[in-house]
């Protein structure tokens, strides 16, 4: 099965109501139709050290972040296909490299227990950032469920809806079930444009029509925030790296 590795895009991101959501389909059907896959589960595994250097980073917004994580589109099995991605962030643009492996050989690889068999110039990076961050850990789980919409035109223009954004910090698994802590309100729903240039016209007129506003939003910085931070500063805080 072919899928894409290489993304070089801008991603814009929107707080919406149930209300707006729907109002945002009904303008955008025309133009885009739903991926094959529904409605789904994206469940994350992401990798941090252990005093949380790479989220402590990314949320003072500098020009320049990244993060890793290891993704699935269902509920894991061992021999499971999985995506081990290297998200990166430079001045408002999003470049992300991905590999394609069974969900075992990405945690042997990511632990530094057993090195991937693939050498390609994607797991080189990911080798790369691996060794120059030291010991790295799943720190969180993140799961939300998801509605892709891809345009008619063949582009690369395409818009998400992410709903019921779950956070834990315990049983750091793809193989278990989608649970957590909520990081959004209920009835909230985060949007996401996904673009390499300007957005429709057709897309802005239902946004300046229904005042929905750009934000900036991290899943996996709002986890930090709102449950990880606070527990830590709880238990007497961390030293910084």
């Amino acid at each position: 099965m072919s899928f894409q590795t290489v993304f070089k895009r801008y991603e814009l991101k929107y707080m919406l109501t149930l209300s707006q959501k729907e109002k945002v389909i009904k303008a955008i059907s025309p133009y885009m139709k739903p991926d094959k896959y529904g409605r789904t589960t994206i469940r994350n595994l992401y990798y941090d050290t252990d005093t949380y250097l790479l989220i402590r980073r990314s949320i003072e917004k500098p020009a320049y972040k990244e993060k890793l994580r290891v993704r699935s589109y269902d509920k894991a099995r061992e021999n499971s296909r999985v995506f081990v991605e290297l998200k990166k962030k430079y001045k408002h643009v999003v470049y992300k490299r991905r590999v394609s492996l069974p969900y075992s050989e990405a945690l042997l690889w990511l632990s530094g227990e057993k090195h991937t068999d693939k050498n390609t110039q994607i797991s080189r990076e990911i080798d790369y950032f691996l060794e120059y961050y030291g010991t790295l850990h799943p720190r969180v789980f993140l799961s939300y469920e998801r509605e892709a919409y891809y345009s008619v035109d063949s582009s690369d223009f395409r818009v998400t809806f992410d709903e019921n954004v779950l956070c834990r910090q315990d049983n750091l698994s793809l193989c278990e079930e989608a649970y957590g802590e909520r990081i959004l309100s209920e009835g909230q729903v985060l949007m996401e444009i996904k673009c390499s240039g300007g957005i429709p016209l057709w897309l802005t007129e239902v946004l300046s029509r229904e005042k929905i506003y750009k934000t900036s939003f991290s899943k996996y910085g709002t986890a930090y925030r709102t449950l990880i931070f606070p527990e830590i500063h709880t238990c007497g805080g961390i030293k910084n790296d």
